[in-house]
């Protein structure tokens, strides 16, 4: 990680799509998939799949605050998933597919939930937000394949 950056992390459904639409962002130095909030060591992919682990499909996001801040990237997570619908996205469901912001620090707590708490204030959204707010646990990196993977494929979005 270079010395100025942050971290931060994010569950959106799906990280393929959620991973694309963070890696376009100016001043986002590099994303990773993987899984967290769940109650075991190394899931991998098909643990997950199951609903064995109780973990999240998340991007892990490491920016330069200098050029991006982090309500920007609050932003880009409300806008690229629906945090209404408890434990899916689309067609995706299972508790892997909720909607969750883990923080690392109590500024970023902070921020999450004074964004929640607008939008819900706003009612930007029809329904309640269902989105959790949570300390960051251990993250545990995707298989390879997973990496990119939309943009592997040429891919820019996920369709659904």
């Amino acid at each position: 990680m270079p010395a100025e950056s942050e971290i931060a992390y994010f569950a959106a459904g799906c990280f393929w799509g959620v991973e694309a639409a963070f890696r376009n962002v100016s001043g986002v130095i590099s994303t990773a998939v993987g899984y967290q909030g769940g109650d075991s060591l190394n899931p991998t992919y098909q643990d997950v799949c199951r609903g064995d682990t109780n973990h999240a499909e998340v991007v892990r996001v490491i920016f330069d605050p200098a050029r991006v801040d982090y309500q920007k990237l609050l932003s880009v997570f409300w806008d690229n998933h629906n945090p209404t619908t408890l434990n899916r996205q689309g067609p995706d469901i299972g508790t892997q597919y909720r909607s969750a912001i883990f923080y690392v620090n109590d500024a970023q707590k902070e921020l999450a939930e004074q964004s929640k708490s607008q939008l819900e204030q706003a009612k930007v959204f029809s329904k309640p937000i269902v989105t959790e707010i949570l300390k960051a646990p251990d993250f545990f990196m995707a298989e390879d394949y997973h990496q990119q993977y939309l943009e592997k494929r040429g891919l820019a979005t996920c369709s659904l």
